[in-house]
Order: C-alpha cells, then structure tokens, then sequence
C-alpha cells in the first residue's frame, strides 16, 4: 500500500496539471455532448421537434467548442507526435529470399487444399506483418541530435557527439543506424561520413556516441538532413525514418606549419627586427635557442652555466606591432573553374589562406600584438589572443576576388607607415607605392617569398 501511494505521489508531481485538467475537462464536456444528443434522439422519436433540434445543436455547439479550445492544447502537451512521421521502405535482399519461399508455399496451398499449408502460409504472412510493426515501433519516438565542437580546424581531427533520444514512455529501441541524407545537387562532402550504430536505446533514456570526424579543407560544411535506419527484427525490410536537422560547421584553415611558413618565418623575423624600433629592454626570461633566434639574443653566461644554447627574452614594447594583410584580389580570379574543379589560381589562393593563418597563429601563441586585415574585414590592434578566431573565421569563408581598379585596399595600407605589415597577395612587385614598401614583408602568391 505505502509503495502505491508513493507511485501516485510521484506521477502526480510529474504531471502536467493545465494538461490533466484540459483533458479532464474536455471528457466531460463530451459526455455532456452525448447526453444531449441521445436525449435529441429520444426527443425525436417522441415527436418533440423543436426540443430534438435544440439538443442536438447544443450537442454540437459543446463538440466544436472541445475541438476548437481544449484539443490544440491536449495536442500541443502530447508526447505522441512523432506517430505520423513518414517511413521509407526497401526490400533486403533476405527479404526478397523470404517472399519468394511465401510464394512457392503459397502455390503449393492453393494447389493442394492442404490445410497444414494454409496454417503455415498464416504464420509467415503474420511474420512479415510482425516485423514491420516491431520495425515501425523501433523507430517512433527518436530524436536525434549532433554536437559539433566551437573549433574546427582542416585536416584536424574532431570528436563529434551523436545523442538519440528515446521519448517513447515504455518500449524500448533495437538496432538503429544513423547515417547522413546526401541531397540531389548537394556537394559530395557531408557532415557525418561513416553511419553510427546504437544497438539498444531503452525507453524514457538517451545514449550517445563520440565519432571522430575530420575536415579535408576550410569553409562551411552544411547537412539537411539524417536518416534512422533499422533492420529490426528479422532484416526483411529496411526502413528508414528522415530527420530534418540543419547542421553547420565553420572549418578553419589549417594551422599546422607549411613548407612556404618554414621558409617564410625566419626572413620573416628578421625583416620584423630590422623594422621596429626596439624589441623591449625588460628581461621577460631565459629559455632554449632554437633555429630562427637571432644570435645577439644569446645570453653567454646562462648557456656556460647549462652547457646549451640558451637566449633571452623580453618583454615586449607596445610600439612592436604587426598587421597581417590578406589580398585577395587577382586576374585569374575572373577565371572559373571547368567542371567544378578546383583551377590552379584556387589552389594558389588556399595556400595563401593557409599561410596567413599560420602566421597569425605564429603571433596568437606569441601574444603579440597584432591587427589583421582584408577586403571588408579588419580588426583591431590588441593581443593576438583577443581575436584570432575572428581572423581564422574570415579566413574560412574568404574567396579569391577580381582585380579592384580602385585600389582601396593598398591605399589603406599606404596610410598606416606605423604598423610592420605582413601582405600575402598575387599582385606584381611594382603594384605596391614605395610606402607599403618600406614598411612591409610581402609574400608574392606568384614567386617566392621576398
């Protein structure tokens, strides 16, 4: 008895209580409905026309009432609105095997009259209507979900999250497949490449799945749609249930190092040094040569005490700023690609891409200070860790453009003689006036880096 009780306190706290009483309500308002339209009823067989009339058009006025009030709210509380979802089928091929052994058995029984035939045709014609009810439960109730991480970068490994919800309240889930909706005209690459198998999803309950995912290359990657798949029970038929689920994924360049940003960064470095004024007096610390140091950093008395190389770094003046400069402007751009393929000035173009971010990641994990800029895109002089994914979003979704006559760009550039600049563009070497010049590294998409 004390276990009854606590049964029904708990489903009363669980209860949607506007939703019981609507539900309530509405039954008893029907019933009222019924009432008055047998009491129509009898009224009518008595002879009583006007009394009939009035009942049966006050049974209908409380009917219409119900449906109009009370039932979009029962309908908007159910948990029951998957039940109408649409279902495509298709024969496996043991299914195929399966109804041509039906038909020879079918054959034989209409041949012979032979009752024991007739029994057996009953059981495998009950089969095949089992399977599909037990397939079509398997599959009601299940909402899916996918989980990208915030940062995607190309070539990188992700780990994907794929949830399945079970809303169904008793029965559970068997042997569901989870793949991507490849759409008609759609690109090839899809969000989730590999299907993703749950053999059991138990009622009331959601599980998930980690899938391991990598992007080839930047941009954005957009899915539509999914497909739940199941051969439950027997693997006659397969039946697949279409999720529309929108999803996106921002792709940012790769910021592993290049060949071109191993040649470019130690010239880079010391075209850096040569142009600002000081690179701080402060000493931040000690630490490990490495390869692009420059020599005069060597601190000799911490290199005789620990037998290596060893440099000195300091802190860093605010007048040692840099601003990355992307062009993207080009002849060739004009040019489209034939047969969708991607042209030789693309791959020159997501190269430069991949350059540039490369070295904004080089200045984020330094903390420099360092602003970026491009066609009708800039950011703000700050440390590098206040937006480099900004930049690297930019840099995910920028596309090559057509020569601009104007110049805007290079004139904008031409104004700020303050800022180191750090261009990568496709433009020729006198296309540049002698103030971005001089106060610039630039990186010719063309030649090789000067």
């Amino acid at each position: 008895m004390a276990a009854l009780r606590s049964t029904l306190a708990h489903l009363l706290a669980k209860a949607d209580r506007p939703g019981v009483r609507a539900f309530f309500l509405s039954m008893a308002a029907l019933s009222g409905a019924l009432l008055l339209a047998l009491y129509s009823s009898a009224a009518a067989e008595l002879g009583q026309l006007v009394l009939a009339s009035t009942s049966a058009l006050a049974a209908l006025a409380i009917a219409g009432w119900v449906a109009v009030t009370l039932v979009p709210a029962l309908a908007r509380r159910t948990p029951l609105r998957w039940i109408g979802f649409r279902i495509e089928y298709r024969v496996s091929r043991e299914g195929w095997i399966y109804l041509g052994g039906l038909l020879l058995v079918a054959l034989a029984a209409l041949n012979t009259g032979n009752n024991l035939l007739f029994l057996i045709l009953a059981s495998l014609i009950a089969l095949i209507l089992m399977s599909g009810i037990l397939s079509s439960i398997s599959l009601s109730g299940i909402e899916m979900r996918l989980t990208l991480p915030e940062h995607i970068f190309a070539g990188q490994p992700v780990r994907a999250q794929v949830e399945l919800e079970n809303q169904k309240l008793t029965l559970p889930s068997f042997s569901l497949r989870v793949e991507a909706v490849q759409e008609k005209g759609a690109p090839a690459s899809a969000i989730l490449e590999k299907p993703v198998y749950f053999p059991y999803l138990p009622r009331q309950d959601r599980l998930q799945q980690i899938v391991p995912i990598t992007f080839q290359r930047r941009g954005v990657y957009r899915q539509d749609a999914f497909r739940i798949v199941t051969r439950f029970p027997f693997g006659f038929l397969q039946k697949a249930r279409r999720l529309n689920l929108k999803t996106e994924a921002l792709v940012y360049p790769s910021v592993d190092p290049t060949t071109e940003y191993r040649d470019v960064l130690p010239v880079l470095q010391g075209a850096l040094e040569s142009v600002t004024k000081g690179r701080g007096q402060d000493l931040y610390g000690v630490r490990d040569y490495v390869r692009t140091d420059s020599a005069r950093l060597v601190h000799w008395k911490a290199t005789a005490r620990s037998g290596s190389l060893m440099v000195r770094e300091f802190t860093r003046e605010e007048d040692s700023r840099v601003l990355l400069v992307l062009d993207p402007h080009s002849a060739a751009a004009q040019k489209p690609a034939s047969n969708g393929q991607t042209s030789a000035i693309d791959e020159r173009f997501e190269r430069a891409v991949a350059l540039c971010a490369n070295i904004a990641w080089h200045f984020y994990q330094a903390n420099a200070m360092l602003a970026f800029r491009s066609v009708d895109f800039d950011t703000p002089l700050a440390p590098g860790e206040k937006h480099i994914f900004e930049i690297l979003r930019h840099l995910a979704v920028v596309q090559p453009l057509p020569l601009d006559p104007e110049q805007k760009l290079i004139g904008e550039l031409a104004s700020s003689p303050e800022l180191f600049k750090i261009i990568v563009t496709s433009q020729p070497r006198g296309f540049f006036p002698h103030a971005v010049w001089s106060s610039s590294f630039i990186v010719f998409l063309d030649e090789e880096a000067q």
